[in-house]
């Protein structure tokens, strides 16, 4: 741990008033939170989803929140 006087270094530190994000990169440090939830589907949904996400070689938890994903970006279109 950094003693008193080193730390007081940063203590008058002053932002500056503009700074250039140009080059940032929008969402890079971003991870959303997954929350574990039930959902009941009917037997041939969900078979249905498992098969083509067997085919994508994806889990198909993944097709599904992909799936909803592109109905949420259509509907606010």
């Amino acid at each position: 741990m950094q003693d008193v006087e080193q730390r007081a270094r940063f203590d008058d530190y002053e932002l500056k008033d503009d700074y250039d994000f140009s080059d940032g990169i929008r969402g890079r440090f971003y991870k959303p939170k997954k929350i574990r939830t039930t959902l009941q589907l009917d037997n041939d949904v969900l078979l249905f989803l498992k098969k083509q996400a067997s085919e994508k070689h994806v889990k198909y938890q993944v097709l599904v929140n992909s799936l909803l994903r592109d109905y949420m970006s259509d509907i606010v279109k």
